[in-house]
Order: C-alpha cells, then structure tokens, then sequence
C-alpha cells in the first residue's frame, strides 16, 4: 500500500475503511438517497443529522490495518495535559442525578449523557492515517475506519455497528454494559441492554417485512482492549420500498447513544450537554450501492480533526440504578486508552 494517497485527488481526500482503500473522489452529497444509487460510498453522519456521502471511483483492498507510506511523518499529537471536556467530574455528575430524577418522574427510562474532550493541534503531524495506524495498533477495531475529505476528517476505532446491509438483510449489534472484566458488569448493565434491544427492534419495525425482527443474540459478553462490552444482535429485513433515507429515519440516531423512550432522552441530552457531538455517536462507514452491501459504525471511539483541534467523545448510559460516580469512571474508562494513543510526550511515545 506504500504510496496510494499521493494517488489521491489534490485535495488528499481518501477513506480507509472495511478491509479497503478508496481514492479518486468523484462527488460528494448530503442526499441519503444516493446510497440506493450506484457506486461506493464513504459515509459520516453527524449525531444532529448532518449528512455527507462521498463516492470514490478507485476502490480497493487493503492490507489488514493501515500503513504509512515511506517518509511520511508519524502521528504528532497533543500534550497528554491539554485535553480539556465539555463537562468536568461535577458537572457530569450533577447530570447523572439530573435524569435520575427524569427517571423518578417518568419521562425517561434510560438517557445516555456525553462529554466531548478537545485539544489543540501541533502542526506537524497532523496525517489522519498516522493517527489510524496509531490506533491500529493500540487498539484494533472491528469498524475501524479513517475518512479524510476537504472540511471533514474522522479517524474512528469503533466496536459498534450501527447497521450492517446485505441486500434486504440488515442488522444492528448495539452495545450497552461496560466493564473492565466480566466480573464487573452489574445487573444494571443488563438491563440497560434489553432496553436498548427493544428500542432496536421497535425502530427497524419501522421500516422491516411484518414478523421479520429477531433478536438472534441477546447480552453476549464481548473482550476488547483494556475492557469488556455487553452486545447484543437485532436483524430484520426490509420492506418492499424502503431504501437508505426510510432506515435513517426509523433508526437515526442509534439507541444505544440516545435511551429510551428516544424523543425523550433527546431532550434530555439537549438539555444536559453544552456542546455538539458531531461524528460522535453518529454514523461512520460505508455502502456499496452496486453490490447492495454496507456496514456503517456508531461513532463511538472516535476523533475528529477542526479548527486546529481533536475532539473525542466519550460517554455513558444513565439508568435509575446508575451511581453518578461510577458513571464518571465509565467515561474515563472508555476514553482513557485511546486519549493515551492520540496524545504525545517528548520520549516520542504516548502515554
């Protein structure tokens, strides 16, 4: 792979992603209906809603994880200290308490609460597929993917599948329950989970063949670097008529970054955190139109690069049993390895 992205258009647009390498942008557009169209498509999906598909003319495999050209500069990122979040320990906590309250007044019977970390930029060392590598090799994902077009660029380690296509055949693999062992998960973690299942198939009911949803897998515990998930599997298949912009709008967004009922965590979450998500919590993948495939992420795990600054998000699902402390560390656990694989100190390595 050594040199493909100077085969990139001049603008250094290129995506990474499933087992590919696409260059040679054609066309971009905010128009969901275009994925039933033709083509292959690198998507990013905002958590508001903001659409961008980007269709390349040369696609092709790639080796198993990414790899830096010869020469080219490996990740520089920013000083472990400068990381700074939307929301400190106490105001977080303070949210926690904020929707067990909502949960106490029936409004609410989950709502996931979010925080987005930031640092500045150094100039030199900026290659989102540097940060990929990085990343590739700390903590491989199973939805990996890095997306460098003119005014957005994401680099995103997720485990969590938002919506996979294969034909008419579409699944969701939602996450909730995290814990560094399995030992660690709570009973409030599996109910959480069954929440969000329901949620689920209660969205791609909207949009799928009357009986066809099933839950083929429900709370499996699942290993990743440095912790351990509760995943559980919906799939459906879609009714005669529905393409790309029915299934967004049953589903967008994913419920296991919103809760349950999801129009009421929405307002919750509106409420509760002052910043934008942006690609976090959204959805970051690809559609092959002509094949009728796709597997796009939830973009968790995941940087994006604006303003001469990182962003990271990082968050966690707030239930009546929650412990606002215990959700705080939640957060730090699931930001804590990847912060370390972005940041930079002066031996050269992370922290």
């Amino acid at each position: 792979m050594s040199g493909w992205r100077d085969n990139c258009l001049g603008d250094g647009s290129f995506a990474h992603i499933g087992g590919l390498v696409a260059t040679r942008l054609r066309d971009v557009t905010t128009d969901l209906s275009a994925l039933d169209g033709a083509g292959w498509w690198a998507v990013v999906v905002t958590y508001e809603g903001k659409v961008t598909c980007a269709r390349f003319d040369d696609v092709r495999p790639a080796p198993p994880g990414p790899r830096l050209a010869a020469g080219r500069e490996p990740w520089r990122g920013p000083e472990p200290g400068a990381w700074h979040g939307s929301l400190d320990q106490a105001a977080y906590e303070a949210g926690v308490e904020k929707i067990r309250a909502y949960i106490e007044q029936g409004e609410v019977y989950q709502a996931n609460l979010c925080r987005v970390l930031s640092a500045p930029l150094p100039r030199a060392g900026r290659d989102p597929l540097a940060l990929a590598v990085r990343l590739a090799e700390g903590n491989p994902a199973a939805h990996a993917a890095a997306i460098a077009l003119r005014g957005l660029t994401v680099v995103s380690a997720s485990p969590e599948l938002y919506l996979s296509r294969d034909g008419d055949l579409v699944e969701s693999r939602p996450i909730k329950g995290t814990a560094r062992t399995p030992e660690g998960l709570l009973d409030k973690d599996r109910a959480e989970n069954v929440m969000i299942v329901d949620l689920v198939r209660n969205d791609l009911g909207q949009v799928a063949e009357v009986g066809s949803v099933a839950v083929p897998d429900l709370c499996r515990v699942e290993e990743y670097p440095g912790l351990v998930h509760m995943v559980s599997t919906v799939r459906a298949r879609l009714a005669a008529g529905q393409g790309w912009p029915e299934l967004f709008a049953a589903t967008f967004p994913p419920g296991s970054v919103t809760g349950a009922p999801k129009s009421s965590a929405l307002r919750i979450i509106n409420e509760l955190e002052p910043e934008p998500r942006g690609p976090y919590c959204g959805a970051v993948g690809w559609v092959d139109a002509d094949r009728r495939k796709a597997a796009l992420a939830v973009g968790i795990r995941t940087f994006w690069l604006e303003d001469d600054q990182i962003r990271f998000g990082t968050g966690a699902g707030i239930t009546w049993g929650s412990d606002p402390r215990g959700e705080w560390r939640e957060t730090e656990l699931k930001a804590s390895r990847l912060i370390a694989l972005a940041s930079y100190r002066e031996t050269g390595g992370v922290t």
